[in-house]
């Protein structure tokens, strides 16, 4: 990681160093204020490094009284530059002893870097020991990333995520962002069994906790979604009939395909954003202006339908939808106007940037919780049987990564031809599997899966089959799925009127074609995109509250990443039902309440 240097601290340090002033709290009245002290810290400020190390030395030549001084400012002027190695004779020639104030932390930092660069991490560790009193934020942070850099150096990865951890508050722009990448670094650095053992000593809120997740999540050992939901977002109050922690912006921009291939999905999003948008205004509660802008198909779109929102006085952007959208807007850096994307960005390793909130309906995410369901049911031997589609594949490798950090076992994987209709060579029967602890786990649409089932009996396989929402059509349709009777799948709770507190999908089904077959999830996914809105600050700043959404209960971690915890339905008679119980929590009654439940 580059050190924290011009953007964050040059300014800074030139109008603390270069300032003859005040350093730290003490007066420098003796320090000469002439034009040649003039000189050097005007090539100080203007970049000009080179010259103004040039410039400090004359000083400390001309001047015995202050000549540590000026050698501490020629020393950071060609640190500025670069140039340690030029700096390290300089610095070895400072005499602490005649620093004052936070100067002689200065030199210890200057002195940490150049053993840094030496590889001599005993000494940069020496050096950079917290401070004892308090001091400004710029040389705090300084210390604190050179320790860390100290720490990382010296084998102690863990100690010097910590470090990072605190020091994350502190940072803003690209620095917060290359200090983020080295906590994961660190972290999925340690590896998947240490970083689990140390992650379990953690208490549960210590900051480095949802760290340890995130980097587990990158490794694959663990899913992002919490397995318990403390409790639900606030409570209804007041006379506006709202939640604590409803905030609204003066105006929203909604980002959706308008037009092209993804305009349908667009449109079913749309709806469901303005129904729930509308019931909100039967509790009176103050509501923002919305425009719609058309964010097209492609990355160009996305930035300039972002753009002109900003510029058209969006204090809070919805969208977009595809991810290259999401990618160009995330690498724009600094955001003027937050945002709740509707999709993530095509590298989901990196966090969102400040101000970013991310959401979407993503097939790893069901994958897992299959994984989690199956194994809260005792089960503990899996077969896994997918499609060929995009969705399968990915909700297949997040279930076998989840399975297998919840130990348990897979006795095959099976991967189906979309176009094929015969899988009887691919299919054989369970040797010396329990139907009690062993099941088999599929990801395709409804069609294949139909044609799945009676397959795998007639291989005399009776395990119990659990599945991820695709193999549900999204309507009750009990001659084309009594072949599914049995399977258990995730869903959204909207779809079955399990959650409460949301408009009835079917009191809206004849007046809006989104609602029904698959739409509904789209549409379904647009409710959940206002509801959002208003609480997406609040339910980041309260991890484990949860907001009763209609593609599941919506819970938003540290970082802006909204996760889904869906219900379970099952087929019966050729038509799905929620489980009873399956709902994870219900929503919050009127006084206030915690609820805790399975995951």
């Amino acid at each position: 990681m580059r050190s924290i240097r011009a953007t964050t601290l040059g300014i800074l340090l030139s109008a603390g160093l270069a300032g003859c002033v005040t350093q730290g709290g003490v007066q420098h009245g003796t320090a000469p204020s002439g034009e040649a002290t003039q000189a050097a810290q005007t090539l100080y400020i203007k970049g000009q490094f080179d010259q103004a190390a040039q410039a400090y030395l004359a000083l400390a030549a001309q001047d015995a009284t202050h000549r540590d001084y000026y050698k501490l400012l020629a020393a950071e002027s060609y640190r500025q530059e670069g140039a340690l190695d030029r700096a390290a004779p300089v610095v070895a020639d400072v005499r602490r002893s005649r620093l004052e104030g936070e100067d002689a932390l200065r030199l210890d930092a200057l002195r940490a870097e150049i053993a840094l660069k030496n590889n001599d991490a005993k000494t940069a560790l020496s050096l950079t020991g917290k401070p004892a009193t308090r001091v400004s934020p710029q040389i705090d942070q300084r210390l604190a990333e050179l320790r860390a850099r100290s720490q990382a150096a010296a084998g102690d990865s863990w100690s010097a995520a910590q470090t990072r951890v605190e020091l994350d508050g502190q940072l803003r722009g690209i620095d917060r962002e290359e200090n983020r990448k080295q906590i994961l670094a660190l972290l999925t650095g340690l590896g998947a069994q240490p970083l689990a053992d140390r992650g379990a000593a953690l208490a549960a809120n210590d900051p480095l906790k949802p760290w340890v997740v995130e980097a587990q999540s990158q490794l694959g050992s663990v899913n992002r979604a919490p397995a318990v939901l403390d409790q639900a977002v606030g409570t209804v109050s007041g006379d506006k009939g709202v939640r604590e922690g409803y905030k609204v912006p003066t105006k929203v921009a909604l980002l959706l395909p308008l037009s092209g291939p993804l305009a349908g999905a667009g449109a079913a999003i749309r709806d469901g954003f303005f129904t729930n948008y509308i019931e909100a205004a039967h509790t009176d509660a103050p509501r923002p202006e919305v425009v719609v802008y058309d964010s097209g198909n492609d990355a160009a779109h996305a930035v300039a339908a972002y753009d002109k929102a900003v510029a058209e006085g969006a204090r809070f952007v919805v969208g977009p939808l595809n991810r290259d959208g999401v990618s160009a807007i995330f690498a724009k850096g600094a955001l003027p106007a937050p945002m709740l994307t509707l999709n993530y960005p095509n590298d989901n390793r990196n966090l969102p940037p400040a101000g970013a909130n991310e959401f979407g309906m993503l097939p790893e995410t069901e994958g897992a919780q299959v994984a989690d369901h199956m194994a809260d049911r005792g089960i503990r031997t899996a077969t896994v049987i997918v499609s060929t589609d995009d969705f399968a594949r990915r909700a297949g490798n997040a279930f076998k990564a989840e399975w297998q950090a919840r130990g348990g076992t897979l006795a095959g994987q099976v991967t189906l031809d979309s176009a094929s209709i015969d899988f009887a060579s691919q299919l054989s029967e369970p040797v010396g599997e329990d139907p009690a602890t062993s099941g088999v786990f599929i990801s395709m649409k409804p069609q294949q899966a139909r044609l799945l089932l009676p397959q795998l009996r007639l291989a005399k396989n009776t395990l119990p089959v659990f599945a991820t929402s695709h193999v549900y059509g999204g309507g009750d349709d009990p001659s084309a799925d009594r072949d599914l009777d049995g399977v258990e799948f995730c869903d959204a709770p909207w779809l079955f009127d399990a959650q409460p507190g949301l408009p009835r999908r079917a009191e809206l089904g004849n007046a809006i074609p989104a609602t029904k077959g698959v739409t509904a999830r789209l549409f379904a996914f647009g409710m959940d995109a206002w509801g959002l809105v208003p609480y997406i600050d609040w339910m980041r700043g309260h991890p484990g509250s949860y907001l009763p959404g209609a593609t599941g209960q919506l819970v938003a971690d540290e970082f802006g990443r909204v996760r889904r915890v869906l219900i379970w339905a099952r087929f019966a008679d050729g038509v799905a039902r929620p489980v009873a119980g399956s709902l994870e929590l219900e929503a919050p009654a009127a006084a206030p309440t915690v609820e805790s439940g399975g995951g």
